[in-house]
């Protein structure tokens, strides 16, 4: 996603980095906007506080430049020129709300960069799961055109979607099951509703070791999908009851547009 941002022309500022922690992207936007202000954004509270000490300077280093540190709450409505948010989106219980959320960060004419997990993600382990007859090993992930109805319903514009596909390999089948711990639990309903045993444990760990390619590495994909879009001028039509915003109302008012 980095390597897209070259082509904004625009040099944002200031810039969220919306769940900052999980993104890992301080650096590489600091390096890209040197001049602007970056605020991390933390919507979980314990990753707020690690990110918070995470941008501790050094003693050593007192020329380094860190980042603001938000809730999301705190985030203030229409001022951010770019917000970035790298692999969050597949975590959000409503991502509709959250885009919504987005789009009211965001100042007119600002932009917003996500990337987010697609439905081809983890297909192995899905065909396995159903091969075996168990639940599926996680929740469903929102396809990218649905993701771009969504960037308009929310009130974006011009929402560029595309995706790629990534194989992760793994030496063998613990440092596959560890790796993927780390990427949550499973929330769907339809989930087992209990605990599973060591002995299914054991199952699953030779139901895996079949899928191993010639050299004794197992491997599933991840789909990485991208998202671009803009925040155009508010438009309000008049109708015998008619409330605007006031963040949209002074953006109506700089761009010298009329209600109607």
């Amino acid at each position: 996603m980095a390597q897209r941002l070259p082509v904004i022309r625009l040099q944002p500022d200031p810039v969220l980095d919306w769940a900052s922690f999980t993104g890992a992207s301080q650096s590489l936007l600091h390096t890209a906007y040197p001049r602007a202000r970056v605020l991390a954004v933390e919507p979980d509270p314990q990753r707020l506080q690690a990110t918070v000490f995470a941008q501790r300077k050094p003693w050593w280093q007192p020329w380094q430049k860190a980042a603001e540190v938000l809730a999301p709450e705190n985030v203030p409505a229409g001022q951010a020129q770019l917000l970035w948010s790298n692999m969050a989106l597949h975590g959000a219980i409503d991502p509709q709300a959250l885009l919504r959320q987005w789009h009211q960060a965001l100042a007119v004419d600002g932009f917003l960069m996500f990337s987010t997990l697609g439905p081809g993600t983890l297909v192995q382990l899905g065909a396995l799961y159903r091969r075996l007859g168990w639940p599926p090993p996680m929740a469903p992930f929102v396809d990218m055109h649905d993701l771009g109805d969504m960037l308009v319903q929310a009130g974006f514009a011009d929402p560029v979607m595309d995706q790629e596909t990534v194989t992760l390999t793994w030496p063998g089948v613990e440092p596959l099951l560890a790796e993927l711990r780390q990427l949550g639990g499973n929330v769907d309903p339809r989930r087992s509703p209990g605990l599973c045993t060591p002995r299914w444990r054991q199952r699953l760990m030779k139901a895996l070791e079949t899928t191993a390619d010639a050299d004794g590495r197992l491997a599933l994909d991840f789909e990485i999908v991208y998202g671009h879009a803009f925040k155009p001028p508010p438009r309000a039509r008049l109708a015998a009851h008619t409330e605007v915003p006031l963040v949209d109302m002074r953006a109506m008012v700089r761009r010298g547009k009329r209600v109607g």
